[in-house]
């Protein structure tokens, strides 16, 4: 639905790298072809461990997510609702949380 209305969806690249591993994502390395894949600079790394810290989580994609996330004011679109919502709790951070 986002995508027909012309939005295209910001992906760290941490999500790249996991779905990568196995060819049973196939349908999603297809999304992600029409997303803008965003770098996992140093900054964002540091961010993403101080979150995984205050959440006492270990999940460096989700984190990821909610930091680039956080960082645009955007929504996240995820089938990890409760962890995300998690780190957003951490965060201190409200955003909408959009679920698969």
């Amino acid at each position: 639905m986002r995508l027909e209305a012309g939005v295209i969806p910001r992906v760290p690249a941490p999500v790249v790298a996991q779905v990568s591993r196995s060819a049973r994502q196939a349908q999603l390395r297809r999304f992600l072809r029409g997303c803008d894949i965003v770098d996992f600079r140093k900054i964002d790394a540091h961010a993403t461990g101080r979150l995984l810290a205050r959440s006492r989580t270990n999940d460096v994609v989700d984190a990821a997510v909610v930091v680039l996330a956080m960082g645009h004011t955007a929504e996240i679109v995820t089938a990890d609702h409760n962890d995300i919502a998690h780190l957003l709790t951490a965060a201190r951070a409200t955003l909408p949380i959009v679920d698969t």
